[in-house]
């Protein structure tokens, strides 16, 4: 076992969660999990897998990681997703760190799935996170939708072996119902920090995404579900944006925040 935390937010993702969970054992021996509607059968299994269940309100993805970092037993946290399970390449890496600098972060690269296809290409393919922190320098930004990490100036990113396999969705239809989501969380976040939706961003950055990602990132070699990924993607972009251009009506209430930069994931 190595001295780091491994802090999972979750609802219902009783599926997958056991995987991530039973994974993230070979790790450590202190995994947290933030909960946020866990039934009682899952709430079951999770304890009898040696976890810790916190039950907590939803304040957002950065906000209630935050809840499972301050409860966390170890400095160094390995931030997780319940729909995310780490390879054995990584569990090795993660053993063979030495965890002494706390001003260094760790880059995680993902293989994320449409269903039960792994997608190679477009910005699904290339995805990679800082997940691997320390706590003493590291948190998350309280924002409802697409955490933030606050870095400090002295921070070094390093590159670490192995991956997170993300079982994103289950095929278009659920990819579908949250990219919806995401685009009403979205629309909100922008709002409140003052940023406007133009011409350009209701119709150029769509198309723009589009081709970034089906034509210059390669996503049409993933065959159908690459053509799925880049249309429902589309959709989502224009949608965040309409629905801001019609908030702005709404004075924004605006949030300031001085560390020097942040990552959006």
């Amino acid at each position: 076992m190595v001295a780091v935390s491994i802090v999972i937010i979750t609802k219902n993702q009783a599926e997958i969660l056991a995987g991530c969970i039973n994974k993230a054992k070979l790790i450590t021996d202190d995994i947290v999990i933030i909960d946020n509607g866990i039934a009682d059968c899952t709430y079951n299994n999770i304890n009898t897998l040696g976890c810790k269940v916190y039950h907590k309100n939803w304040d957002g993805y950065g906000a209630n990681k935050n809840k499972g970092i301050d409860v966390a037993k170890y400095d160094w946290i390995l931030s997780i997703d319940a729909d995310e399970v780490p390879d054995d390449e990584l569990i090795t890496a993660l053993h063979q760190l030495d965890y002494i600098n706390p001003t260094v972060v760790f880059d995680i690269k993902f293989r994320t799935y449409f269903g039960d296809k792994m997608v190679r290409f477009g910005s699904w393919g290339n995805d990679h996170h800082i997940r691997l922190f320390n706590r003493k320098l590291v948190r998350w930004l309280d924002t409802t939708v697409h955490e933030t990490l606050v870095l400090p100036q002295n921070i070094e990113v390093r590159k670490i072996p192995g991956y997170l396999h993300h079982y994103s969705v289950k095929n278009a239809d659920e990819y579908n119902v949250k990219s919806k989501l995401y685009a009403k969380l979205s629309a909100v976040k922008y709002l409140n920090s003052g940023k406007r939706a133009g011409v350009i961003k209701l119709y150029i950055s769509p198309m723009f995404g589009f081709l970034k990602n089906y034509i210059f990132y390669l996503g049409f070699l993933d065959g159908r579900a690459g053509w799925k990924i880049a249309k429902i993607t589309v959709k989502n972009t224009w949608r965040k944006y309409y629905l801001l251009n019609h908030m702005q009506c709404i004075k924004p209430k605006t949030q300031v925040y001085k560390d020097s930069f942040v990552i959006e994931y």
